[in-house]
């Protein structure tokens, strides 16, 4: 088993971590690599390889930091078709499902082979502005005003009907995987990421009752946006790539061709980080 480490060493503890962890898989019998630049001490009996290299070279890829730090990798695994695991440096890590005090047991087992894939769904958004472009997210795909207080006016479309014209200063378009992260926030529902579906929230809708809505994961989503010239408006993917939205612009949501794998120990991965991080157990 040849693993590639990839540190997110603006966290506090993640030389430190990331250290432990290579003693774990060496122990455990398998290989390890770190890219080249990688800002962490010469490791014994580690590779160094160019990033692209390193990629090829290795069957997983473990982030050491928080979500954030698997959203910015996950494009990289998805060209190179290498599932991930992350070790969780962050705040709630959903998709870092390796806490620190499980990295004995988890690694070894990794090492070992003793592992499932989880295949999570991704999104395709089309962004129909004055040149089309197409931008892939595992979590969400957010459209959301800029620092001015007015409220914007969107049309939402599922297969071109419209099903809702709101205001607010955003939507959020989330996949199950993404339902726990800022869709939650907005008041979205918590769905099993095994289900393919596209959940639709408003953040701040100017509405009394403004409910979110589910999707089938084969329908085409479609947000049309009126900020009537007040606003600038910015298009996300996973928290990165923004990017301005002209006034009369709109996004296309759908369901990618692709997937990405996420390393899993249990099927209950993900109801027991919910259980333990938001309810506190």
């Amino acid at each position: 088993m040849t693993v590639f480490i990839i540190p997110n060493t603006t966290k506090p503890r993640a030389r430190t971590v990331t250290a432990q962890a290579v003693r774990i898989l060496h122990s455990a019998g398998a290989d390890v690599i770190l890219a080249i630049g990688s800002d962490v001490k010469t490791l014994p009996g580690v590779r160094y390889l160019p990033q692209e290299q390193a990629f090829t070279e290795c069957d997983v890829v473990i982030t050491v930091g928080g979500d954030g730090t698997i959203l910015h990798t996950a494009k990289d695994c998805l060209e190179y078709d290498k599932p991930i695991l992350g070790i969780n440096l962050g705040r709630m890590g959903f998709l870092a499902t390796c806490e620190v005090n499980e990295m004995q047991a988890k690694l070894t087992r990794l090492a070992k082979g003793q592992f499932q894939c989880d295949k999570r769904m991704l999104l395709n958004a089309i962004v129909d502005d004055d040149v089309s472009h197409a931008q892939t997210a595992l979590n969400d795909v957010v459209i959301y005003k800029g620092h001015r207080l007015q409220t914007i006016d969107f049309n939402i479309y599922c297969d071109a009907i419209l099903v809702n014209h709101c205001s607010g200063d955003g939507v959020i378009i989330s996949t199950p995987t993404g339902s726990t992260a800022y869709s939650l926030s907005a008041g979205g529902p918590i769905l099993d990421a095994h289900i393919e579906g596209i959940v639709v929230s408003m953040i701040c809708a100017h509405s009394l009752h403004q409910p979110s809505m589910v999707f089938a994961a084969d329908r085409c989503i479609r947000i049309e946006v009126n900020a009537k010239g007040r606003n600038e408006i910015f298009i996300s993917t996973d928290g990165e790539e923004e990017s301005l939205l002209r006034d009369g612009g709109h996004v296309e949501v759908e369901l990618s061709r692709q997937s990405i794998r996420l390393v899993t120990f249990s099927l209950a991965d993900q109801f027991d980080a919910i259980d333990r991080k938001l309810r506190g157990r």
